[in-house]
């Protein structure tokens, strides 16, 4: 056998045998009809290992290796996602990098032509490093979420989801990325707190009015009256005041019960083309925050959006896909005529279209970007003498500006700030989908743990908004929507010209084009014919885009264009069917078949919202069961003091430094070990070094029995095995073995890991290779022979049963320690009886362990030399026990390092007592060591141990420290408090004993 294990040597040839042997496929070492699937989080094709993945898939794997084993036909299914803004993203950058034209330059198929090479050249990165960590997927089944099979799935769910009405087209505000110029999902918005400002402002009533305005303190007493002409409001964002629709108040509001109903004068913008806006009343302002005034900007606030919805207030959008201020459209003063006109209710049936097409930005401001148009508007308003003024410090009058904290919503990947945008997109009615879903966790068919899981995501579907589905991307799985004109336009205008009205629309929209879903063009095609039929019938053209549908050359008059929608649907879409589309659906395949329902999903809280749910709703909808019947939540993978890990931290671990470092096994079990239910991962680098060591360990121990002669016999039987020591071995070797299999059954990871870890360095190498020595070293025998046979099976038994948790240096000793039948990924896993346990033998083996761990700590507490021998004197005990000794005093003089020993009714003065359940050990330590320079040690180290007791306790009693202080540094603190008081109680045992000394 090799004296060490190379992992970074070994860890791929061993890969490389497992795939060779097949020993990942599905139904591989089968031996059981019982099935087992996972279904692997696809990581983004774009994707590096991190620590969350290297996490997540380690516990994937460790059930799935564990289910292998014990003979159920197991499916891990692999795959990737192709990850829509963060591929184009790279993408762009490529070709921006390498000077080759932009993907607007070059078009959208020849882009997307590009993104496919850069896929095949890339893609597979995120596999390789999978593959280091040791994930044991079918890789001959990997999947992709644009492959042909999982492009049919989503195309099938589409049309049955539209065609139920459950799919549509609308008008909302949305979440809108300047850079990437798309829509995005609310969780893809990160909210982040920036300094920002408050900007006070005054709004003219209309036609020069005035009211009398009174403010009164909480007991009703007047505090301020005076006549005033105008209504003042606060913003942090003045350039949208040039899109308001109206000024709202609350209704209790007695301040503004005079003007109610008035209107009011925007302040910016030509003063000859002023717009004027109503004051209104709604709910949601806040009478004390403020001035109480709200204005009310529909298509750039979420919160303004609900009160124009339910005030019927117009929606005016400002900002172009750049977030630059429209160009498009009639001037401001045709603009803000047509404006008026709505405010004042002269007109009352325009479209939301033929709002949106209204452009209110002022001439001057038109083709600024946001920040330089609120600049300018900032500049004009307070020119004017309409900005709110103040004192400074000094006396001088100044406009009222507060400095303040505010919350900032920025993409996720692009990192630009997010403008609230009006648009037409495509939106999924997530409510009618939810219900099912919530009943199927009410109900227990899914289950999540920890079960404290399922209350955030009853409180996310309870409350659940329509899922906005589109995205102005070009890679991704195109929307199956093609567009023809509306009959009124065919008959008004002819074929050709149905886009006369194109200048009117920002965007396209189900009230002017007639939408045909369908699988493919064909079919689309098809589904225009019999749509026009009706209405004289006409060839279907088919054309790329909405300008060409516009421009169309139709010099008969009977061809009639289509074009396909140019959205792109949201990646968690396509993601959202995994459980099943990887199994072949919308094809009733046998994989689908055998494998669906999954088994358990292993997944990040974070993704609760955007993955588990929108599979529990699509799985629910397409295949009438739950994905899953289990979703197991991990936590985070923090830093060793707790902080989320962020590139500008600087504290970010790379797993693949660690695995290149300290081999792939090392990794695997300090993650396992530290994945505690409902508890962040705090990790060290020193942890990975420590189980690296662990294996060093293992490998040690099966040198040493390779030593000794241990090799596995054929036809060993546990239950036969006569010497004490083994009996011991094979009844810890049960209790481990069925531990294990209850903490994974279970997800308490952690405590397989940490009981294995205690077995096989505490049990089986520090103790009964130890206590096994005697009889190896002794005389050739029965003894000896089943010795090495007992030890040669518990090692066997050691390997497989931390095999699922470190399957690279078990693997190589499984081949190295003798020849196999299999190997030991197809090893079966152990069932063993209770009967195993004898609990005359553990009683004998484990009084002897308690004796010598008993000794070990009173000389570690007392400061025993290392080299010194003592002795020991047993009193207080019976006959049995007397015998006990004697029989195992060989052993308990080698391994606790003891002189003499005897057995007596009484011991000699200057001896420690050491108390057990059934006798008392006196070790003579008059003359071994300086009691007095002991004494001091100790009580140094109690007076610095009390301190520290004394200023944690009361820290941890301060209310402020505990409301203020974040959670894990709290938690540090009772950790340190707890353990500086086991500390103190170590210390006043150790002074309790020299005391006996004198």
């Amino acid at each position: 056998m090799d004296k060490t294990f190379d992992a970074a040597e070994a860890e791929g040839r061993i890969y490389a045998k497992w795939e060779e042997a097949g020993a990942f496929r599905a139904g591989a070492n089968a031996s059981r009809p019982e099935t087992f699937c996972i279904v692997i989080p696809p990581p983004n094709v774009t994707g590096s290992l991190h620590m969350g993945h290297a996490l997540n898939n380690t516990l994937q794997d460790i059930l799935i290796r564990w289910h292998r084993m014990r003979g159920f036909d197991t499916l891990w299914q692999p795959g990737q996602d192709h990850a829509g803004i963060a591929t184009q993203m790279v993408v762009e950058r490529q070709l921006a990098a390498e000077q080759q034209p932009s993907r607007r330059e070059m078009g959208r198929e020849a882009f997307v032509e590009k993104v496919w090479e850069w896929k095949e050249k890339s893609g597979g990165t995120i596999v390789n490093q999978l593959k280091r960590l040791g994930a044991s997927c079918d890789w001959s089944r990997n999947r992709f979420t644009m492959d042909e099979g999982l492009s049919a799935a989503v195309l099938e769910v589409f049309v049955a989801l539209y065609n139920q009405g459950l799919i549509y087209r609308g008008k909302r505000l949305v979440n809108w990325d300047p850079h990437f110029e798309t829509a995005i999902s609310d969780l893809e918005v990160e909210n982040i707190e920036v300094d920002g400002h408050m900007w006070h402002f005054k709004y003219p009533l209309a036609g020069g009015e005035t009211y009398e305005y009174v403010e009164k303190d909480e007991d009703g007493n007047v505090i301020l009256r005076e006549t005033r002409d105008y209504i003042s409001i606060a913003t942090t964002r003045p350039e949208t005041m040039l899109g308001d629709g109206a000024v709202a108040v609350h209704p209790s509001d007695q301040r503004y019960a005079p003007i109610v109903g008035k209107l009011c004068e925007i302040p910016v913008g030509p003063k000859e083309h002023r717009r004027l806006i109503p004051i209104i009343t709604d709910e949601y302002p806040d009478p004390n925050f403020g001035s109480g005034a709200v204005k009310i900007t529909g298509a750039h606030d979420f919160n303004d959006y609900g009160v124009a919805k339910r005030g019927n207030i117009p929606c005016y959008r400002l900002m172009d896909t750049k977030a630059q201020m429209r160009t498009d459209g009639a001037p401001y003063a045709e603009a803000a005529a047509i404006a008026l006109r709505i405010a004042r209710g002269e007109v009352a049936d325009l479209s939301e279209n033929e709002i949106d097409a209204i452009n209110l930005v002022p001439d001057d401001l038109r083709g600024l970007d946001r920040y330089e148009a609120r600049k300018r508007v900032i500049e004009q308003i307070t020119a004017e003498g309409l900005a709110v003024m103040t004192v400074d410090e000094e006396g001088n009058a100044i406009p009222l500006v507060e400095k303040k904290k505010i919350t900032q919503p920025f993409g996720d990947r692009s990192k630009v700030v997010i403008e609230p945008m009006l648009t037409d997109q495509w939106f999924v009615d997530a409510k009618a989908l939810a219900e099912p879903a919530l009943e199927a966790v009410r109900d227990g068919s899914t289950v999540f743990a920890p079960k404290a899981w399922e209350k955030t995501y009853f409180q996310w579907l309870e409350n659940i908004e329509p899922w906005c589905i589109s995205r102005q991307l070009w890679w991704g799985h195109r929307i199956p929507v093609w567009y023809g004109p509306t009959p009124k336009l065919i008959k008004e205008t002819g074929a050709g010209l149905w886009g006369h009205r194109a200048q009117y629309l920002a965007d396209y929209s189900p009230g002017n084009l007639v939408p045909f879903c369908a699988p493919n063009q064909e079919t689309a095609i098809q589904l225009a014919k019999e749509y026009y039929e009706a209405y004289g019938g006409a060839e279907i053209q088919v054309v790329d885009t909405l300008d060409q549908a516009v421009n169309f050359d139709d010099t008969d008059g009977e061809d009639i264009p289509i074009f396909r929608d140019p959205d792109v649907l949201d990646t968690w879409f396509s993601s959202a069917l995994w459980p099943f589309s990887t199994l072949g659906w919308p094809e009733k395949t046998p994989e689908l078949a055998r494998y669906y329902k999954t088994d358990v999903l292993v997944t990040g809280f974070d993704i609760i919202f955007f993955w588990v749910a929108r599979m529990m709703m699509f799985g629910l909808f397409a295949m009438k069961e739950v994905p899953f019947h289990t979703v197991y939540v991990h936590a985070l993978v923090r830093d060793e003091k707790g902080k989320k890990m962020s590139k500008s931290l600087g504290n970010v671990i790379d797993p693949l430094d660690l695995i290149e470092k300290f081999g792939a096994d090392a990794v695997r079990f300090t993650l396992t070990s530290m994945a505690a239910m409902g508890r962040d991962i705090k990790l060290a680098v020193s942890r990975v070094e420590g189980y690296r060591n662990f294996s060093t360990k293992i490998w040690n121990a099966a040198r040493f029995a390779e030593m000794n002669g241990c090799k596995p016999v054929t036809g060993f039987d546990p239950a036969s095995v006569k010497e004490p020591v083994n009996r011991w071995i094979v009844g810890e070797t049960m209790r481990i073995a069925r531990a294990t299999d209850e903490a994974l059954a279970s997800y308490r990871f952690n405590d397989a890991a940490n009981g294995l870890y205690s077995h096989v360095w505490g049990v089986f190498c520090d103790w009964y290779l130890e206590l096994t020595k005697p009889l190896l070293n002794g005389p050739d025998g029965p003894a000896k022979d089943e010795t090495r046979a007992t030890m040669a099976w518990a090692l066997d038994h050691c390997l497989i049963l931390l095999h699922p948790v470190m399957p690279f240096v078990t693997e190589e000793l499984w081949g190295q320690i003798a020849p196999r039948e299999k190997l030991l990924v197809h090893t079966d896993w152990p069932d063993l009886p209770e009967s195993l346990a004898d609990a005359e033998a553990d009683a004998e083996l484990g009084w002897v362990v308690r004796v010598i761990e008993g000794i070990r700590s009173v000389r570690a507490e007392m400061n025993v030399p290392p080299s010194a021998e003592i002795d020991m004197v047993m009193t207080g005990h019976n006959a049995a026990t007397g015998e006990r000794l004697l029989r195992n005093s060989a052993l308990i003089k080698r391994l606790a390092r003891l002189g003499e020993i005897a057995v007596a009714d009484a011991a000699d003065k200057g001896s420690v007592t050491l108390v057990l359940e059934d006798c008392a050990v006196n070790l003579a330590l008059a003359g071994v060591i300086d009691v007095a320079v002991e004494k001091a040690r100790l009580g140094k180290a109690l007076d610095k141990a009390g301190k520290e007791i004394g200023g944690l306790r009361a820290k941890l009693g301060n209310e402020k420290f505990l409301a203020n202080a974040p959670e894990d540094v709290v938690e540090e603190n009772r950790e340190r408090l707890g353990a500086a008081e086991a500390e103190v109680a170590r210390l006043q045992s150790a002074l309790a004993r020299l005391a006996e000394l004198g």
